[in-house]
């Protein structure tokens, strides 16, 4: 008798709103319009135009076409220095836009609606504030240590007259704990887990990645001993919405450079510190919990995976009132982001007390044309079996049964566990707005989750408790909101406000 089949896993995509979504870049098109990018640009054994990722002046010939056509932007790095890929960075700006625009913690700016924001090791590059500028008006401080870094990273923003006013370069002064040699560190690379075929986007067409993988053992517990982050580079009092950053993802430059098939660039500076991402994420985290309020978000880029849930858990041990995860997509290019802040929640949580209807449902309107209700189910299965709970699938009714313990209740609503292939997003609430507890203990809560078709590109998803009298309804409530929102944010176009 045959094994169980393997049930296919969603992909997840590029951010709906980047300008590569539908559009990816047609490089026969950039190199007819471009004569000093056309050199670069040949058919790959597909027939398909493509460059060579090896060579380091056809990535950042590339990025600089990419940024004046589809931006308006004038770019430029000097050889060497690390080049990013604009697809990729979009993706992040954009994912800070939908935390800034969401209710989840009240808005707190007293600029109307001017969005600051601060990128820690901006780089040479300088492209998130390049970017969060042209596409959003957001204006910026963009950091770094290096004499190198911070002269490009003013030349190119002096280079955008139009935006300049926008940007700040600030200078990072070492306070002398760092050994000779050592920068700031913050470094951007790519690491996949597995192969990714996302449609629209060719394989060929897009840059190949390391074969390191995600969930490898770390190996070390290294504390980062470099320049400061956000303690002595923040100004007093200055607040701002967001910080975010990509930090040094390797440990030592032979680490950096496994991946013989692409050639982004990078100093030592840029690419390592002792510890790798996981020590300057802690360091981010640490200065946090001192600067508070400072900032509405903080967030970080991250590339190893298996590195997510001992940042999740440090968060949790630090007092933040939400975490945030997504997995940010560009072709065969998978990375992740997280975000937390210690602004109380402006949603409640429903307490056992308030919310008595055993029966709750939300409509999924506007579900993108690859999804049906089948996926819908499938998400609906993953989300309760991710933190260990009981689940039997139908899927000729298409419902979920779950039985879920109080233990495994907890796991979801403070983030204990994290369902990182399918849960983009999960908010924690340490406690609700006026300060009451968790609800009550119990042994298991019991319910079913249906989806109906209503009408084309329109699902019903309901939920029903087994026990109409269990003391867990609440959690019940509860659960099914998060439920909503990772399902609207997935399956949707507009996601839910």
């Amino acid at each position: 008798m045959g094994g169980k089949k393997r049930r296919r896993v969603e992909r997840p995509s590029i951010h709906p709103r980047n300008k590569y979504s539908e559009n990816p870049p047609d490089f026969a098109l950039l190199a007819s319009l471009y004569p000093s990018f056309k050199p670069f640009v040949f058919l790959n054994r597909a027939g398909r135009p493509t460059i060579d990722w090896t060579d380091f002046n056809a990535t950042r010939e590339l990025t600089r076409v990419l940024l004046l056509h589809d931006h308006g932007l004038n770019w430029w790095i000097p050889d060497g220095q690390l080049c990013p890929t604009v697809p990729n960075r979009s993706n992040y700006i954009h994912w800070i836009e939908d935390l800034l625009s969401s209710d989840i913690i009240p808005k707190t700016s007293t600029d109307g609606n001017n969005v600051r924001g601060f990128d820690i090791g901006t780089g040479a590059n300088c492209i998130y504030p390049l970017l969060g500028a042209s596409l959003l008006g957001w204006s910026f401080v963009g950091t770094d240590v290096t004499d190198v870094a911070l002269e490009w990273a003013e030349k190119n923003v002096k280079s955008n007259p139009h935006i300049s006013e926008l940007i700040e370069i600030r200078k990072v002064e070492s306070d002398g704990s760092t050994p000779s040699g050592e920068g700031l560190h913050i470094g951007e690379s790519f690491i996949v887990e597995g192969e990714k075929d996302l449609s629209g986007i060719n394989a060929g067409d897009t840059e190949p990645l390391p074969s390191c993988s995600l969930d490898a053992d770390l190996g070390s517990n290294k504390s980062y001993h470099g320049p400061p982050v956000l303690l002595g580079v923040l100004k007093d009092g200055e607040n701002l919405d967001f910080c975010m950053c990509n930090p040094p993802f390797f440990e030592t430059m032979e680490e950096a450079g496994l991946n013989p098939k692409t050639s982004c660039g990078g100093t030592p500076e840029e690419m390592v510190c002792p510890g790798g991402e996981k020590a300057f994420i802690t360091r981010i985290i640490d200065d946090s919990v001192i600067l508070k309020h400072s900032f509405r978000w903080y967030t970080s880029m991250v590339g190893k995976k298996s590195n997510l849930k001992i940042l999740v858990s440090k968060l949790r041990n630090v007092g933040v009132t939400i975490v945030k995860t997504t997995e940010f997509v560009q072709g065969q290019t998978c990375r992740w982001g997280i975000a937390w802040s210690f602004v109380p929640s402006a949603r409640k949580m429903i307490l056992p007390h308030v919310a008595k209807k055993n029966n709750q449902s939300f409509m999924l309107e506007g579900l993108q044309r690859q999804f049906s209700a089948i996926n819908v189910l499938q998400s609906v299965e993953s989300f309760f079996c991710t933190i260990g709970a009981s689940c039997k699938s139908n899927a000729s009714s298409f419902t979920v049964d779950v039985a879920i313990s109080n233990d495994h209740c907890n796991a979801i609503l403070k983030t204990e566990v994290q369902g990182y292939n399918e849960l983009n997003n999960y908010q924690y609430m340490q406690e609700t707005c006026d300060g009451s507890s968790l609800p009550p203990s119990f042994e298991e809560l019991c319910f079913r989750i249906s989806v109906f078709q209503q009408i084309p590109g329109t699902l019903l998803v309901r939920g029903s408790l087994k026990d109409r009298e269990s003391p867990g309804s609440g959690v019940f409530w509860s659960i099914f909101q998060q439920l909503e929102e990772v399902l609207k944010n997935k399956f949707c176009r507009e996601k839910a406000s």
